[in-house]
């Protein structure tokens, strides 16, 4: 399930790209902006420009990432809380939302590295740049220190959707685009806490950065991309 209607970038934010909702994969849109969607294996919906061509591509360009918690997320926790301490406070949201956006952008940096890829921070001719967003996050055991706090059992850790986009870095023309939902730590149940559920979503971000690593590759053996101009069915 995407999870998630794919619209027009908003300035420059990739969160604006995906406006929470519940929507099959299969009813994805057949094109984004100038994009074409593609067969994909291992992401929910890969959209990628006619003609692009990646080999030129020795370095990459890492945006900083965006974060964001699921819609309500928050308020629905807090209000399903038994007990004011056991609340999530904003500055404790801002705390997660920064592990999760520092764990991310380490787990992509060390992908992007060990595929061989020069991560720079200016643009240049052979500079693909990357913009990433974690968006959609929900922490089944967010594990608040409190007083007598109670022990919480899950199959999820939680919950979270990936938005990549990549563009060129002089032009900023954009190449190709890519939106992927997953269940976190979905294995069996045992207690949540944050240690376990900081792991599992590492595990998640990992898994991300090498597939979009891998995947880079792949496009500089297909590329020039053809897309034969028709929608993936």
């Amino acid at each position: 399930m995407l999870r998630g209607i794919m619209t027009s970038i908003v300035g420059l934010s990739l969160v604006a790209a995906v406006v929470p909702a519940t929507m099959a994969i299969a009813k994805a849109p057949d094109t984004w902006d100038s994009l074409y969607k593609v067969k994909s294996k291992r992401l929910d919906a890969v959209y990628l420009l006619p003609g692009a061509d990646f080999r030129t591509y020795t370095k990459v360009m890492l945006d900083p990432t965006e974060v964001a918690f699921q819609k309500n997320w928050l308020r629905d926790y807090n209000n399903s809380t038994i007990g004011v301490s056991r609340r999530i406070s904003d500055s404790d949201a801002e705390k997660m939302l920064g592990e999760v956006r520092a764990g991310f952008e380490e787990a992509f940096r060390q992908a992007q590295t060990a595929s061989g890829y020069q991560v720079v921070t200016t643009p240049g001719p052979d500079v693909l740049r990357i913009r990433t967003a974690v968006i959609n996050i929900s922490v089944n055991a967010p594990d608040v220190m409190a007083p007598g706090r109670s022990r919480t059992y899950s199959r999820e850790a939680g919950e979270a959707t990936l938005v990549l986009e990549v563009r060129d870095s002089q032009s900023g023309a954009i190449l190709g685009r890519a939106v992927d939902a997953r269940e976190i730590g979905d294995t069996m149940a045992y207690m949540r806490n944050s240690v376990t559920n900081r792991s599992d979503y590492m595990m998640a971000f990992k898994r991300w950065a090498e597939i979009s690593a891998k995947g880079l590759d792949e496009l500089k053996a297909l590329s020039p991309i053809n897309t034969n101009a028709q929608p993936a069915k």
